[in-house]
């Protein structure tokens, strides 16, 4: 079996991860770009100031995933991290979004991120919930109704929330 690897997203990434971007937003399910989000909005989400982002590829080959970094707030809430993940549907199921989970941890920790905040994970994408949990995250806060589902019409939002680092060594 051909291994995955995990890597910071270049240029020549970009066909690949609009395609996949593309196939998740279409669906309406998980995701709140509009299905009218073009090409250049997909970009600017994955590649625009400020965002690192990275992606899973099997033998350098086929891109299984991709994920970003970004701070969750400017200023005096610049120590939280935000992150966003995608997984190709044909990848999904074998332990890529773990992986990118850890990945994106290890490297909120070492850009300096203190927590990890996720503030919009809807309530019925029940596999992105569970993974979240499973890695130390919390259900913080629920948005009643504030998601507008492609199948099922309003659904919650959830925002999750976790230290990186134990606060009694953050810096002053």
């Amino acid at each position: 079996m051909k291994e995955i690897e995990l890597r910071p997203a270049v240029e020549a990434d970009f066909d690949a991860m609009w395609a996949i971007f593309q196939v998740l937003v279409a669906a309406g399910d998980t995701y709140t770009f509009d299905t009218g989000a073009t090409r250049e909005d997909c970009h600017a989400y994955w590649f625009g100031p400020g965002v690192q982002s990275f992606v899973a590829v099997m033998g350098s080959e086929r891109l299984l995933g991709m994920y970003k970094l970004v701070a969750n707030q400017v200023g005096h809430g610049n120590h939280v991290a935000n992150a966003s993940f995608m997984v190709d549907p044909a990848a999904q199921g074998v332990g890529v979004g773990r992986m990118m989970g850890v990945h994106c941890m290890e490297e909120a920790r070492r850009a300096g991120f203190l927590a990890m905040q996720f503030n919009f994970v809807v309530s019925t994408n029940l596999a992105a919930v569970t993974l979240w949990k499973k890695l130390g995250f919390t259900v913080v806060g629920t948005l009643p109704m504030a998601y507008r589902h492609a199948q099922l019409g309003y659904v919650d939002a959830y925002v999750m929330y976790q230290l990186l680092s134990d606060p009694m060594q953050w810096p002053a």
